[in-house]
């Protein structure tokens, strides 16, 4: 998916992704941005930023603005410097590794407690295109625990894209968007600098992926 070009007025969203090592976080964001996969992609050093832009309805589109984190446990200290002013976040695990939902709650509950009130959080099982073969996380039982803990959930391919588009959009229908719908209303029809929304990250909110 190429990044879309639209006439709608924008709403920049930061996004924040996060989970274990080789869940495919990456992948998921890039099928999402580029509309591309990559069955042998290095795994991500620090951090990444990828741009998408989607309509969400006839008045508006959100920019998504998505920071894409390392999983390995050396860059973990790293995460507060993306989540601390973020909107929204997904966390990742692999549907065929159980240790790597275990992995996720944990990174869930540090989500809860540190990150802004109000975040919207989704659970996303990756590598669904795997699961006949060799899934080892349930789909029911890592459905209820997203429930209790107030979730979103959705069980995703980055490799045949299954869910990832719906897994973006879901997440952007439960932000506030209104209010920015009326202030981009008000706003410059010229779009957004991207240095401008970088910095503005440190201060407007962000989204976690």
């Amino acid at each position: 998916m190429s990044a879309t070009q639209t006439c709608h007025p924008q709403s920049t969203k930061n996004w924040f992704c996060w989970g274990d090592s080789a869940v495919g976080k990456s992948s998921l964001v890039l099928r999402f941005v580029k509309d591309q996969f990559d069955d042998f992609r290095e795994s991500t050093i620090g951090a990444a930023f990828l741009t998408q832009t989607l309509p969400i309805n006839d008045e508006l589109a959100v920019k998504y603005e998505i920071w894409d984190t390392a999983g390995q446990e050396r860059y973990k200290s790293l995460a507060p410097m993306y989540y601390r002013n973020a909107n929204c976040a997904i966390v990742v695990y692999d549907i065929t590794q159980a240790a790597s939902l275990e992995k996720a709650k944990s990174w869930i509950k540090e989500l809860q407690r540190q990150a802004p009130e109000g975040i919207v959080i989704a659970l996303a099982g990756n590598k669904l295109d795997l699961a006949q073969e060799r899934r080892a996380v349930e789909k029911s039982d890592a459905e209820s625990y997203a429930n209790e803990m107030g979730l979103l959930f959705f069980e995703t391919s980055a490799k045949t894209a299954e869910n990832v588009t719906e897994l973006f959009t879901a997440i952007a229908n439960k932000l506030p968007l209104q209010e920015q719908l009326t202030q981009a209303k008000n706003a410059s029809p010229r779009g957004v600098n991207l240095s401008q929304a970088r910095n503005a990250t440190q201060t407007n909110g962000a989204c976690a992926c």
